[in-house]
């Protein structure tokens, strides 16, 4: 993977210049069109402004780096596993699933037992709104929306178990 491409295993491939979007673990999201069949999926363009190439070039090399060098995960906030992990979220079309918390920071969550679930769907979380950022091999990793006060947060964490530190300097989530 590059900045401008990427060869991707699939079990499922388009056709030469058909547009592909895909949600991958660490980098997000990337659009860009099939320039190349092969065995195992297939190769894509990536389409981005200049600021996101450069922004994907420095998760890329954070990621070829991070093991070597021994970096923590690059987390806007610390992650927490909660001792109360069972829960329940309300879907887009209002069903209540039960779910399990695998962690929770003051910016989102992963959860775990929602099948599905699909990037942008708006969801609800004890009392609290988030939307699905991605697909994760157990669940869905969820980001706690903008318009939530930081005490609503934090009493879902303490619902759950889970011990949130507020930061003495208010805390911006990202739309």
């Amino acid at each position: 993977m590059s900045p401008g491409g990427a060869a991707i295993v699939a079990p499922v491939v388009g056709r030469l210049g058909e547009r592909v979007i895909a949600y991958l673990d660490h980098i997000g999201r990337i659009e860009g069109m099939i320039v190349r069949v092969t065995e195992t999926g297939f190769s894509m363009t990536i389409e981005a402004s200049l600021r996101k190439r450069d922004k994907l070039a420095d998760q890329l090399t954070w990621l070829a780096n991070r093991q070597i060098l021994g970096l923590p995960e690059d987390r806007r906030h610390e992650r927490v596993i909660p001792r109360n992990p069972f829960t329940t979220i309300t879907t887009p079309l209002g069903d209540k699933v039960p779910v399990r918390v695998l962690d929770i920071s003051l910016s989102g969550a992963a959860i775990g037992g929602a099948e599905d679930l699909k990037p942008g769907d708006i969801v609800q979380i004890s009392r609290t709104m988030a939307r699905v950022v991605r697909i994760l091999e157990r669940g869905v990793a969820i980001e706690f929306s903008g318009q939530q006060p930081i005490e609503t947060i934090l009493a879902l964490a303490q619902e759950l178990g889970a011990d949130l530190q507020a930061q003495e300097e208010p805390v911006t989530f990202a739309r």
